[in-house]
């Protein structure tokens, strides 16, 4: 089969692989139908972490499955399924209090040993725990769905999970820092899903801003720093008591506790490749809270793939670029560019 293939900076390559295959009783094999390149690929693409030449790439993928172990129950070959970017049990204590990127048997797709999703197919171990089935299977989507369910298996739920762990509820108002696929996610969700009366996203570039708007953005800053800061702070006569950092460098994080009220929180899932420097004792003084996490994915789609299917959740809109999966290079070139803030990939 072929697969998306690590060669060190700005090398990805679609290369010859073995097929993925079965290796314990609890797998599937999942043919790929959509897939996509993700804003933390980006950082092995730049040369900001190093993983070994050779690696699989991708976490993010949807498809049909061709074969399962002996002992998975839940999931039959021809079943259409969203799988999330890690693997779960799904059965563990922290999987049932809702956090299987915690899971004790959990692992990433892409990672060191593990099929990636910018492939033609994925052994998915834990099949019954991981993979999600779509009612009616892949005919009962049309392509806008298809392109949300994609969103689902990462930054549809991380935005999501951005903007929970801010605390914004129904009525409320948050801050989005960052307009990429995560920022805009946590747009759509703090408005969609939590209610949220009010959402300012922090965003500097046109094309994402006016995405960010039909998304349910309600006011867009157009300044970072301490520009950024004054601006949202005059916008709502006080610093917000929510706020969501959805980029993971140093910059916006010094942009989110330099604006956050005093008793207000943080919640930041952007990958933290390179390492921020928290001033605890401005945090201890305003009583801040802070609350970093890595998505839970699986916990947030049963809901999520219910409102995608209704027609009331259109997470994927933050694709902008479709190309064929043997052109995976060309999109990570269009990424790395910001001549896209996501894009698709046609298996």
């Amino acid at each position: 089969m072929r697969a998306a293939v690590y060669q060190g900076p700005g090398a990805i390559e679609m290369q010859d692989v073995p097929d993925a295959a079965l290796r314990e009783a609890t797998d599937a094999v999942v043919r790929v139908v959509r897939a996509c390149v993700c804003g933390s690929d980006l950082w092995s693409y730049r040369g900001i972490v190093k993983p070994p030449p050779g690696s699989r790439r991708g976490h993010e993928f949807v498809g049909v499955v061709e074969e399962v172990g002996a002992e998975v129950a839940s999931v039959r070959p021809g079943d259409f399924v969203v799988v999330p970017f890690q693997w779960c049990d799904n059965v563990c204590d922290p999987c049932r209090d809702g956090l299987q990127t915690s899971c004790v048997n959990t692992g990433t797709f892409g990672a060191a040993g593990a099929d990636g999703g910018q492939g033609e197919a994925v052994r998915v171990p834990y099949a019954d725990g991981t993979c999600v089935v779509v009612p009616g299977g892949l005919s009962a989507v049309d392509e806008r769905q298809l392109a949300s369910l994609l969103a689902l298996t990462d930054v549809a739920a991380t935005g999501l999970h951005g903007a929970v762990l801010s605390g914004v509820g129904r009525g409320g108002e948050v801050v989005v820092i960052g307009d990429g696929a995560v920022g805009l996610s946590a747009v759509l969700g703090a408005r969609s899903v939590l209610g949220a009366e009010r959402v300012v996203l922090v965003s500097t570039h046109l094309d994402r801003s006016a995405l960010g708007r039909e998304l349910g953005a309600t006011d867009v800053v157009a300044a970072r720093g301490d520009e950024g800061v004054a601006v949202v702070r005059d916008l709502l006569g006080r610093g917000p008591a929510h706020v969501v950092e959805a980029v993971g460098n140093p910059d916006a994080w010094d942009m989110a506790l330099a604006m956050v009220r005093p008793g207000g929180t943080v919640g930041s899932v952007g990958v933290p490749h390179v390492r921020p420097e928290l001033p605890l004792f401005p945090l201890l003084r305003g009583n801040v809270g802070v609350r970093v996490g890595l998505a839970p994915a699986r916990h947030y789609l049963p809901e999520l793939l219910e409102r995608v299917l209704a027609g009331t959740y259109d997470a994927g809109r933050v694709f902008d670029l479709t190309l064929p999966l043997e052109d995976v290079a060309g999109a990570y070139q269009a990424m790395d560019a910001r001549r896209s803030v996501k894009t698709m990939l046609v298996a």
